[in-house]
């Protein structure tokens, strides 16, 4: 199964390497390894997430990786899109 990022995603992943790379650019190379790693896994498991409660639709899944939630959408040709939610209860509200 392909896997693409939207334009928002990027962006979103590229905010939380920034934030946590004020502190410990070492730590925050490590969690986007680790984001990429978890989101490389849904290729081959693309229902290894579990569904949004708030979207209440089958299609619409998340999985997380530390405090960060993943949010993508699966759809009928075997391809992901992750959507622009990736996203920490500790991250600032710009997100």
């Amino acid at each position: 199964m392909k896997i693409f990022w939207s334009p928002l995603a990027v962006e979103r992943l590229e905010n939380i390497y920034e934030h946590i790379a004020i502190d410990n650019n070492s730590e925050a190379q490590k969690m986007v390894d680790k984001i990429f790693k978890k989101v490389g896994t849904l290729s081959k498991n693309p229902e290894g997430g579990r569904k949004v409660p708030e979207a209440n639709r089958k299609e619409i899944r998340e999985v997380f990786e530390g405090e960060y939630r993943i949010i993508y959408r699966m759809n009928l040709k075997k391809s992901l899109f992750l959507q622009s939610e990736i996203s920490s209860n500790y991250y600032p509200e710009k997100i």
